[in-house]
């Protein structure tokens, strides 16, 4: 692609609307509701929600794919409607769906790839993608003869043929096993040291967790948070304290119960509390005082999935 200035978001969208025209007597569908979002260059940028919140028509609209209803959207600083071809040029899309010719062999799929965005022979990176992607020894396999994780692999490829500052990672893990989403994932922290800024969508929020700088939450069409990993999993008040006893318990103490305590087994009472509180100490000492003998204390944080979920429920 064309070298441009490097800008500080490499994806920025503004008030950005997508309704689909309802068929056959069904209503239209407002997919995207004035959605704002800035996403830092350099970043690897989680984007979730649950199914049919508008995370594809997010990706579809910056990659050129769908037509937007209204809003702006820029990619690499580029405007979409302004500068369709830069812009496409600068964004790299790793489907959820597997399109590949069955019969085309890897370094063919790869050559063709670079063709169509007008990448002149002696500028490809064909043979040095199907090395770094573990596919060196299939260059002249079919793509029919690969394992589905080798052409997970290849999709990716396909993706980075025009060497892209900024990939899109639609559920790139969706049905591989846990060596291979590793691999991959090996892959897009390497990519990113290199500079590359991914956009990743996955239903796996462990992986949410582990890899992304930021994360937004896409609900019915709306982001309902935008922040880092940190700040979001802070953002939650509640914790928890697992507190185990030596005897197993038929019934909480009044002491504790007011204190709001739960069985999680027998011989476990578990505390939700707010963080910075002092509700710690009342708990152990309440529960010296009821006689009980501690064997164990153990707190808990929320993690990612408790977030998501509280922040996605009962937004209509």
């Amino acid at each position: 692609m064309a070298e441009v200035d490097e800008p500080t978001a490499a994806i920025e969208v503004n008030g950005l609307e997508k309704v689909y025209p309802g068929a056959g007597g069904r209503a239209a569908k407002h997919a995207l509701k004035r959605v704002s979002l800035t996403i830092p260059r350099g970043s690897i940028f989680g984007l979730l929600g649950p199914n049919g919140a508008g995370k594809s028509t997010l990706i579809n609209i910056i990659a050129g794919l769908v037509r937007k209803s209204g809003g702006t959207a820029r990619v690499w600083g580029v405007d979409i409607d302004e500068q369709p071809r830069t812009a496409r040029a600068a964004i790299g899309v790793v489907p959820q769906e597997l399109t590949l010719d069955p019969y085309f062999p890897a370094r063919a799929a790869l050559e063709l790839q670079a063709g169509l965005f007008g990448i002149p022979k002696a500028a490809r990176r064909t043979d040095e993608l199907l090395e770094v992607l573990g596919l060196a020894d299939k260059a002249t396999a079919p793509a029919r003869s690969l394992s589905g994780g080798m052409r997970r692999r290849l999709m990716i490829g396909k993706a980075l043929v025009h060497n892209p500052p900024v990939l899109v990672l639609d559920e790139p893990t969706a049905g591989v096993d846990v060596a291979l989403r590793q691999q991959l994932w090996e892959y897009a922290r390497l990519l990113n040291r290199r500079g590359t800024t991914i956009l990743l969508t996955t239903h796996y929020l462990q992986e949410a967790e582990a890899l992304c700088d930021r994360i937004a939450i896409l609900a019915d069409g709306q982001i309902v948070a935008n922040d880092t990993t940190d700040a979001l999993l802070r953002g939650v008040e509640d914790q928890e304290l697992l507190v185990d006893v030596a005897a197993p318990l038929s019934a909480i103490p009044n002491e504790l119960r007011a204190l709001g305590a739960m069985l999680a087994t027998p011989q476990c009472l578990v505390f939700r509390y707010a963080q910075g509180s002092e509700v710690v100490d009342r708990v152990l000492g309440e529960a010296r005082s009821a006689g009980l003998r501690i064997t164990g204390v153990t707190t808990r944080q929320p993690d990612l999935e408790e977030v998501f979920l509280r922040l996605v429920r009962g937004v209509k």
